[in-house]
Parts: structure tokens; sequence; C-alpha cells
């Protein structure tokens, strides 16, 4: 029933704070703020229905510069923290904004857990292969042979990948992007908010003071072409300055082909998002730079059972079935005495 009300048109400029935006000048987080901030208006959801919960580091501080509520929560427990707040208000729009440190490495239990669950919430992982806010030690995605201030001989530790950790837990929804490419980062994260479900975007974010230059391949004007490759939902996997190269399938193993050449679009591999299989979009997360193109995009985008849906209706079914609570009923049921 229409209560006669309208709610405000709201613009970018109304999701800023009035906290200053305190990251080192350069830094990529100031794209995906910005970006964030743009794409706020256009999924109609009021800022008092909307949630950034963050972890420990750079992008921690993420929830102090949105006009929205937010929780600046302890390292690594962001996703936790989500899952009891989407649980207990499924009528909220939950954000979990983390890095690759505080994701990856403390978090990787809980990041682990929050994905295979399904909650419908969003979480956006920056990764800039460092740790930032402690002044440059190797993270759990620094390459190997990464030469940092706690490796001073080169990582030996092998790295992970956070879209192929997402894939491997079953996300429902998973994306990459990159801070500079701004159109398309900003298309990645509305298609994150509009999903039912968790969704799961990696941000490539540039660290330019202990990281700079790490994502340079994928950035540089004169080989980005080259070195990137857009995902698009029912298109074959083409790439290049000239748009002559594609990927297709050896058997189980992807390989990079040239068009007009006795192969043709068709022979290439076409992208599926909305496969129920993951294994197709697992193959896409192991493409790695310089072997092949890096994807960039929708991996995958399907629809399964959400967590905080089914809790609830188990709490429906046990109030139909039982009646309310009484709490101090529970607790003097069972075994209770008194202390003379």
């Amino acid at each position: 029933m229409s209560t006669g009300t309208t709610l405000p048109v709201l613009q970018a400029a109304d999701f800023a704070s009035d906290q200053e935006v305190r990251w080192c000048p350069g830094c990529g987080d100031y794209s995906i703020l910005a970006q964030m901030k743009k794409i706020m208006p256009s999924l109609g959801i009021p800022r008092e229905q909307t949630v950034f919960v963050s972890g420990i580091g750079c992008s921690s501080r993420f929830p102090y510069y949105m006009n929205t509520y937010g929780v600046h929560s302890i390292h690594g427990r962001a996703p936790a923290i989500a899952t009891g707040l989407k649980t207990a208000r499924p009528d909220l729009s939950v954000w979990v904004i983390t890095g690759d440190g505080d994701a990856l490495s403390i978090g990787g239990n809980h990041l682990m857990h929050a994905i295979r669950r399904n909650l419908d919430i969003n979480i956006v992982l920056f990764n800039n292969q460092i740790y930032g806010l402690t002044k440059g030690q190797y993270s759990p995605t620094s390459p190997l042979g990464k030469v940092t201030k706690s490796t001073p001989m080169g990582a030996v530790d092998n790295p992970l990948h956070p879209i192929s950790i997402a894939i491997g837990c079953e996300a429902t929804f998973v994306a990459r992007s990159i801070d500079v490419n701004i159109k398309h980062l900003g298309m990645v994260l509305k298609r994150a908010a509009e999903h039912r479900g968790t969704a799961f975007v990696e941000v490539y974010q540039n660290c330019n003071i202990f990281n700079d230059g790490a994502f340079a391949y994928a950035t540089d004007k004169e080989s980005k072409a080259d070195t990137v490759i857009e995902l698009e939902h029912g298109k074959p996997l083409i790439f290049g300055k000239n748009r002559d190269k594609g990927i297709r399938l050896h058997g189980l193993d992807p390989e990079i082909v040239e068009l007009g050449k006795g192969v043709s679009e068709d022979d290439l591999l076409f992208h599926d998002e909305k496969a129920p299989e993951p294994s197709l979009a697992y193959l896409l997360s192991r493409m790695r730079h310089p072997e092949f193109p890096e994807p960039i995009g929708v991996f995958r985008a399907v629809d399964r059972p959400r967590y905080d849906d089914e809790v609830s209706k188990q709490i429906a079914a046990a109030l139909a079935k039982k009646g309310p609570g009484d709490l101090n009923a529970l607790f003097n049921s069972g075994d209770t005495w008194d202390i003379e």
C-alpha cells in the first residue's frame, strides 16, 4: 500500500561522507571509491539500508568515506560480521570491503565460508599484491620472487589467486576489474549489487607507494589489448589490437590462436557465465599473464538458494510451530538449582 511519499532522488555526492579521504595521492582506492559512489544512486536503495563492513588495511578505511552505515571491524573478520548482520537483517544491502592481505591471510577461513553459504552480500577485494598499510611486506597474492621488506631474498610462497578461490568455493557471482578502467569497474560493481547471492569482485588496484606498476601490463595503453581479454556472455574469447587473436580449447587446455589462419570465431571458446558447472570459469581464472591475456569481467553469474533466505524460512517455520520464544523460560528450563 502506497504511503503517498516519494523517496528523494540521490546523487553520487549524497553518498560521500564528511570525512577527509586519507589515502596516498595517486592510490587506486580513490577510483574504486568514486565508482562505488557513482553506482549507488542507480540501485534505488536508501542510504540507511546500506552497510559497508571492512576489516583492517588501506582498503578498510572505505566505510568512513561512504555516507551510509558502516563497520570498521576486525582484521580478516569482515565476512563473519557481514554474515551475522545479513542473517539478522536480510532487508539490508551489505557490502564487504577487503584487501588481499586482510581477506586471504588471517581472513581466509571467513571469506571461504561466506562465499560457500551464498549470503546475499557483495564482497569487493582490492588486490595490490602487497601489504600497504604496514609499509610494504609481501602478501598472499605477491608473485614468486617478490622482493619486499619481509622477503629481502624474494618470496618463496606460491601466491593465491582470489578468483580461483572464489570459484572453488562455488561463488554464484565472480568478476574482476581494474581500478583505472572506470567504465568497466562501474559496470562490474553494479552487476554485483544486482546479483542475489554472494557477489565476489576482485579489483586490480595499484599501490603506487609500495608496489607501483604491479598491473602495468593490464593498464598500459600500448600493451593492454594483448594482455587483457574482456569476458562477454555468449561471445567468443577474442583479443589483440586488431582483434585477430583468440582462445580455444586444445583438449582440456586453453591455447592462443590467430584468426584467419584456418581458424574462425566458431572454433574459439565461447564464454558462458551462466553455466551451472564452474569448470570453465575456473579454467579462465587460471589464465595468467604473461602466458595468456588475463580475463576481466564476469566469470560466473548463476542462481542458487541463499543462506539468509533459508535461515529466515527456518525461523518462520519454528515460530509457526512453537510460537514466540520466552528467554526467561529457556534460562529456567532443564537442570537448574539454587545456591543457598
